[in-house]
């Protein structure tokens, strides 16, 4: 299934396509910088009622007769039809863009990582007709970045960084690393890579949580949805405060008992409706209780 983290984990190098450079040298690979990348159409169906989708494709241009093109899968699990489609998909490119293709597979979890890493023979015993060999990035070989400088001079990598290693408990220097340096760079650097790194992190309930918090905290003064989320979501608590403090004050104001159930019930409301309702029948009920409706009645 298709979700924002798997999405992340190969759209980023739509955003970026020099993150590939990064992590090629990360990976002691000698890919040169590209002089022009072009993002192609990831629908490799042939004519028959069978459908083969890669997650991104993109083609490399070093203008020396190196190009290559490039299928980024992201992998969250090990699934034992993949290989046989990664093999399908190596050759279906070859054979369609006469370019030599290569594969690298993002992964978030060291299991799955070692074994799309695995070489894929498909032939008899005695000789393979066809090897797969992908390249993969994972937490097993991505860097660590905890240092902002570091993270700094390659945002696209630290927030792949970031990803890759979303279920580690190393995620937490590397956001915070990659939040301070995204503090003194603009809104149009920033605003991606606080979508990208939020979308890798949402499989990772306490990452996700870590992340939103230095958005607010250390970025709150961008526009990113993350930030808007949390800003809403911070204005709304306030106005349920607002709320139950009303209704008790006027409670209160006139004279009523207010027992310790009334007032518990009211502050651990979150509905502001009910809230506003309660607020209603505070200025003429003849006891605290009778705010809640009559019994059996709505609230």
């Amino acid at each position: 299934m298709v979700n924002s983290s798997h999405e992340a984990m190969h759209r980023i190098f739509q955003e970026y396509p020099g993150l590939f450079t990064g992590v090629s040298k990360v990976l002691g690979l000698p890919f040169s910088a590209p002089r022009a990348v072009t993002v192609l159409p990831t629908d490799l169906t042939e004519y028959r009622p069978v459908e083969r989708r890669a997650d991104t494709l993109m083609r490399f241009d070093s203008g020396e007769d190196e190009s290559f093109l490039l299928a980024v899968e992201a992998q969250s699990g090990k699934d034992k039809d993949k290989p046989a489609s990664w093999a399908y998909y190596m050759s279906f490119l070859y054979a369609k863009y006469k370019t030599p293709p290569l594969l690298l597979v993002v992964c978030q979890d060291r299991a799955t990582a070692e074994w799309a890493a695995r070489p894929m023979r498909i032939g008899p015993p005695q000789w393979a007709a066809l090897t797969l060999q992908p390249l993969v990035a994972g937490p097993h070989n991505m860097p660590v970045i905890t240092d902002p400088a570091e993270a700094r001079a390659d945002l696209a990598l630290a927030a792949l960084s970031a990803i890759t290693h979303a279920k580690d408990p190393a995620v937490d220097g590397i956001l915070k690393a990659l939040s301070t340096a995204l503090q003194d760079m603009t809104e149009a650097v920033v605003d991606p890579i606080i979508e990208f790194t939020a979308q890798g992190l949402s499989g990772n309930r306490r990452a996700a949580e870590i992340w939103r918090n230095l958005v607010a905290v250390d970025l709150s003064f961008y526009k990113s949805y993350i930030a808007e989320e949390i800003r809403d979501e911070g204005r709304a608590e306030a106005l349920v405060q607002k709320g139950a403090e009303d209704v008790l004050l006027v409670l209160e104001a006139r004279g009523l008992d207010v027992s310790e159930v009334v007032r518990e019930r009211v502050t651990s409301c979150c509905d502001l409706e009910v809230l506003r309702r309660w607020l209603t029948r505070a200025v003429s009920v003849e006891a605290a209780e009778a705010i809640f409706g009559e019994v059996g009645g709505a609230s």
